[in-house]
């Protein structure tokens, strides 16, 4: 993302995982886990959106850390159609936000087919660990079910949609979000890809991320 981005890789479920972390300029409120859109349509941690969001957290005062899942840059393995995904994910929290009496406050994120597997990361993390912020955008739903969203995490939670995404239907989302009144912010007039947007995605963050937690 910038000259400072730090670059590594540690071992997870599929062998090797590559991960960029950015740190902000003071102490850190805590580490956001992103993920990145779907590997097989050109998805990386280096995907603009996934970036935007890294740029929101850490002007928020958040380490922001993104990855790349198994089979994609880097990361050893192949695209397992999400459970390895999640696997890669949960991972990942271990290794940057381990649990622990001196644990790290901790967010979660991620765009497309990322937020797809951040719901379900989302799901099996909260029995155990406190989320501060949720965020996701352009949450794929179609290919697979999007994990139910905790009613009790509901106003620490950005569902962010462009209401022309012609790759995640809007219709779609709003029925995965209507049986849980989980609110979603539609941004006119945008697609999938926030282009010529991403100043307003990241303001949209960033408001979100200042709000107080619940």
């Amino acid at each position: 993302m910038n000259s400072k981005t730090q670059k590594s890789s540690f071992q997870g479920p599929a062998g090797v995982l590559e991960i960029a972390l950015d740190a902000p300029a003071g102490a850190s409120r805590g580490v956001a886990v992103i993920a990145h859109p779907h590997p097989l349509f050109g998805g990386t941690m280096d995907n603009k959106v996934v970036q935007t969001l890294a740029r929101a957290f850490v002007q928020s005062g958040w380490t922001a850390v993104r990855f790349n899942f198994r089979g994609v840059g880097g990361s050893a393995g192949s695209h397992d159609e999400g459970p390895g995904e999640l696997a890669d994910f949960l991972a990942v929290v271990q290794q940057v936000a381990p649990p622990g009496e001196h644990q790290s406050a901790l967010a979660l994120a991620g765009f497309s087919f990322g937020a797809f597997v951040t719901t379900h990361a989302f799901a099996q993390l909260l029995p155990t660990r406190s989320i501060e912020k949720l965020v996701l955008v352009g949450t794929s739903v179609s290919r697979a079910p999007a994990a139910p969203i905790d009613p009790a995490a509901h106003l620490n939670t950005l569902v962010l949609h462009g209401e022309q995404d012609d790759t995640v239907l809007l219709p779609a989302v709003m029925d995965w979000a209507r049986p849980q009144s989980l609110p979603v912010t539609v941004v006119p007039g945008v697609g999938h890809f926030f282009h010529g947007q991403l100043p307003l995605l990241k303001n949209l963050v960033l408001r979100h991320l200042s709000s107080p937690s619940f």
